[in-house]
């Protein structure tokens, strides 16, 4: 049986081609042609059955056979924000990982202690696309400009919110089990209901950072026992985030 591909295509409802980068790959690559039929998803929760009905060098057009609407499969807005590490291929890493588990928001904290100020969005995008479709979810996550720490504590007052970081004289108690008790007492969140942890540099926050946040109301967590690098922390918290509501 031939297996099905899917193609990320914005609007794809009132749409009648590919984008052409996945044009291109549909017919360059995939060697598709008229009348293959083709999976379609507009990262705002729907997948659409489709066949070709034009597959030419640089563009490939398509009819909509089928409109499945798809159910989110977590509850809660899951937020990632984090200080991008020096090498930008550890956060690429991390992003292509955390698509493929699940959340919706990542945020770029410009930290005190950050190594790194400037993201280009564009290609973290791009992979973003690439595991969206690999793992085949129906909402594409939203990315953010790098901003700083400050800004962002500002512009987020509520919803569930989470500080992880390593200084002892700072009280802290475990993500998973903080995660479990919100999801114990909010058993049915809705999706605008964020939920956010946020992730230190590779020097993680300064202690300045860290008791901001609590004074607005964050709580200080940890991860765990082990010391994790900045991807690492990232991507447990976002699996804690999926784990706990199971």
């Amino acid at each position: 049986m031939k297996e099905t591909r899917y193609f990320y295509v914005p609007e794809a409802a009132i749409q009648q081609q590919l984008p052409e980068e996945e044009a291109q790959h549909a017919v360059r690559v995939l060697r598709m042609k008229e009348g293959d039929e083709m999976m379609l998803m507009d990262g705002k929760g729907a997948f659409y059955r489709a066949v070709v009905t034009v597959a030419a060098s640089h563009h490939c057009m398509y009819r909509i056979v089928e409109t499945l609407p798809q159910e989110a499969t977590w509850k809660g807005h899951l937020h990632l924000a984090i200080a991008p590490t020096k090498l930008m291929d550890r956060i690429e890493w991390l992003v292509e990982k955390a698509t493929e588990v699940g959340f919706d928001e990542l945020s770029f904290l410009d930290c005190q202690f950050s190594e790194r100020r400037v993201v280009k969005l564009s290609r973290v995008e791009k992979i973003v696309v690439s595991a969206v479709k690999q793992s085949r979810k129906a909402w594409m996550p939203v990315l953010n400009e790098m901003e700083p720490f400050k800004n962002f504590i500002a512009k987020h007052p509520n919803g569930h919110r989470f500080i992880a970081h390593c200084y002892d004289e700072v009280q802290r108690v475990n993500l998973f089990d903080a995660l479990r008790k919100v999801y114990a007492q909010n058993e049915e969140l809705n999706s605008d209901e964020e939920i956010i942890v946020l992730v230190g540099p590779e020097g993680d926050f300064s202690i300045d950072e860290v008791r901001m946040a609590v004074n607005a109301g964050f709580v200080s967590v940890d991860l765990g026992k082990s010391r994790l690098r900045t991807e690492t922390a990232g991507l447990s918290a976002v699996m804690m985030m999926q784990l706990a509501q199971q």
